[in-house]
């Protein structure tokens, strides 16, 4: 799975997923698509992004949400 626009740096947003570097982070487009926007209506509000960003941003929430968690006893 490629997520080229997806980085991580310490330097930027304290090391949350951003989308190209940019101090968009990831967490805050999937908290838009939660709320019901679309990646249009996403690239309307933020022109800094591009629709890719948007559907990339999904699916490294969906990896991330794929992952196995192991619960502590």
């Amino acid at each position: 799975m490629a997520l080229d626009r997806i980085q991580i740096d310490p330097g930027v947003c304290g090391g949350k997923a951003t989308v190209r570097g940019l101090r968009i982070t990831v967490d805050f487009v999937l908290k838009l698509l939660g709320d019901g926007y679309s990646a249009t209506d996403i690239v309307r509000e933020y022109p800094e992004l591009e629709v890719e960003d948007v559907y990339q941003a999904a699916k490294y929430g969906a990896w991330l949400a794929s992952e196995r968690t192991s619960a502590a006893s």
